[in-house]
This record gives structure tokens, sequence and C-alpha cells, in this order.
């Protein structure tokens, strides 16, 4: 199976890809909005169909960006039938399963934190995929949003501790950075919930946990209680080209596009004076400008048209776009394959 973890420092939101190594169909959990590039990305190049973007429950800190993926890529939205959110494609209770191959996953639900909680545990039962209700060391704030420390005790207690001490357990968040744990672990040392602690305990414990209100909670719940639905910031994506955002966070374009558009961008050449006389030549009406020189040298860079940097590969162009951005130069975007890829296509 293929499995990445992935973050969103903004939220410290945990975002997981799983997909069937033969079929390349997967699943993402808890997507933020604001990650979508980022995660479509990484989809492209591990070559994974999107099926179902999953949302362990209805969120307080960050938006979902399962609608984008949804209008974008045709995944379905997959919520809790308890969530109290419309626009989903499939609303799932206690044991359901969503199918992906070895990637499947079965539903368990675990209120508490929210009514719409629920756990995706592998079927192998070697992971699980806890949101909000049982964190690393820690478990969900039942202080709001139909919060109940008393449902989310039995939640965790017969639903999550009922699978097998091993099994690895990703949380939905951390704020320390820790990235996973296991069920043994957490009924053993959860100050909350571990070892002897009963349900006063607690719901002693929870009750007086005394934090500040989320501070993304006015947006991020009505957005969220619709899958996500809102407009997309203006500038999120470049409307200049067929620009391609990589996992890397590099706007790369098709060298095609740019052969036949050439004369609406301004293609930036950052090799040495050297390999723009080599045996990879350089594309006609090129300005060249060493990558090494490149932040000495921004003011002379023309910024009438969107600008493509080239090198001999596409890296040290890479950089050269990371240098431009930072120098407040917009529509940017990196050659793809650089000028390796240009000759190798005949341009």
């Amino acid at each position: 199976m293929v499995f990445r973890q992935l973050f969103d420092p903004a939220s410290s939101t945990y975002t997981y890809l799983l997909a069937d190594e033969s079929t390349r169909r997967g699943l993402l959990i808890d997507t933020v909005f604001e990650q979508f590039e980022r995660d479509r990305g990484l989809l492209r190049e591990l070559d994974v169909t999107l099926t179902h973007t999953l949302e362990t429950h209805v969120h307080a800190d960050h938006v979902t960006a399962a609608s984008r993926f949804q209008q974008t890529l045709g995944s379905k939205i997959v919520l809790s039938k308890h969530s109290g959110a419309t626009g989903a494609d499939v609303y799932v209770d206690d044991g359901d399963v969503i199918e992906a191959g070895t990637a499947s996953l079965i539903v368990r639900s675990t209120p508490g934190h929210t009514d719409g909680c629920v756990t995706y545990v592998t079927k192998d039962s070697r992971m699980a995929f806890t949101g909000d209700a049982l964190l690393i060391r820690s478990a969900g704030r039942t202080d709001f949003q139909q919060g109940s420390a008393h449902r989310l005790y039995r939640s965790i207690k017969e639903k999550i501790f009922a699978l097998p001490d091993d099994c690895l357990v990703y949380p939905g968040h951390d704020y320390t950075g820790r990235t996973v744990t296991t069920i043994g672990e957490e009924k053993r040392w959860n100050p909350r919930i571990g070892g002897e602690a009963d349900e006063n305990d607690f719901a002693g414990y929870m009750d007086n946990l005394g934090l500040p209100h989320p501070k993304q909670i006015d947006v991020a719940v009505p957005a969220n209680l619709a899958c996500g639905k809102r407009e997309t910031a203006s500038g999120d994506r470049p409307t200049w080209g067929p620009i391609v955002h990589t996992f890397s966070g590099v706007n790369e374009i098709d060298p095609v596009w740019v052969s036949e558009h050439r004369g609406a961008v301004t293609v930036l050449d950052v090799r040495e004076p050297v390999e723009a006389g080599g045996e990879l030549g350089r594309i006609e009406g090129s300005v060249h400008l060493p990558l090494g020189e490149l932040r000495a040298r921004v003011a002379e860079v023309p910024r009438d048209k969107p600008i493509v940097c080239v090198c001999r590969s596409g890296r040290r162009s890479a950089q050269a776009c990371t240098i431009l951005e930072k120098a407040g130069v917009h529509d940017i975007a990196n050659l793809a394959g650089g000028m390796i890829r240009w000759r190798a296509l005949g341009l």
C-alpha cells in the first residue's frame, strides 16, 4: 500500500494518503483547503487516481479541500451520517467500508468530540486514523460542537482501544511534532484516558481544560458543513498558462506550450554562460542571467510578461523561481525538464 502522512503547519493538521499499490486508486483523509495544490501534485507524481476524500469529522480549525477535489478530480466526499453536513456523496456509519483495494478502510463511529466523529481502520487492523477523538497522549476537546466527555470516553474505550495493541494510531492533529503512536502506548500512557482512568476521571480532566476558542471556528465550521464549498482565493493558481504545481511547491509549465507561445512569455535562462553555447543550445530570444547573480540583478528581469525559468535539467531554474518569488516577482513558472527535455522534444 502507498502511504503518506502530510502536515499543514497553520492548523497542525495531518492529511493522509492511502492507495492500492497495484491499481493506484487511493483515498485522502482530512484534506486542507490551502494544501489542495500540494496534495494534487503528490497524487500526480505518485500516479494515484483519487476516488474518495474522507473526513474524520466537521473540523473547527481549518476548511477541508474535499469539494475542490470533487470538482477537479471527480472524487467522492465521505462524511459521517451524523455530521449534519450537506454535499457529501457518501454518508457512513459504524461498520461501513470504503473500498480501495489494499487501502480499504472500515468505519468505526467514535462520537464525543463531535457527533459525527469517525475512526477509519484498515482491514488488517494495522492502522487507525482517529481524527480528533484520540490524539497522541491526548484526546479531542469536548467543550463545543456537540462535545461530550462521557461519549468520547466510551468511544475511545469501546471502539478505539478495542483494536490490537500494536495498531498504529494516526491522529488528525499534533501540536508538538509527534507523528504516530500505538493503541498499546495510549492505553498505558495517555494522561487523559490511559492507565486506570475511569469515566469520571476522564470527564473531570476534559471539563477543566480551559482552552481558548478555536480561532477559525466561525469560518471553518460553516464551510465544512458544506464540505468545504467556498470561493477559491484569487491567485490560488496562475491563469496565464497550463501551470502544474509540483509536490515540492514549484510551478512548472510544459515545454511544448512555451514553444507555441514564446512571444507571450519571457524565457529566463539561468545557466552559466559557457552552457548557453554548449550542445543543448539556448532558446531563441531568451534572457540570460546566471543563477548565482540573480539575487543581485533581479531588477534587470523584465516583468511585462510571465517569466519561464530554464536551466539544463530544471533543477537550478526551480530555485530561480523561488528567488524571484521572494523578490516580489509574480507570474513565474519553471520549464519542466529544462533544456534536456526541450531538445528531446525537438523544439
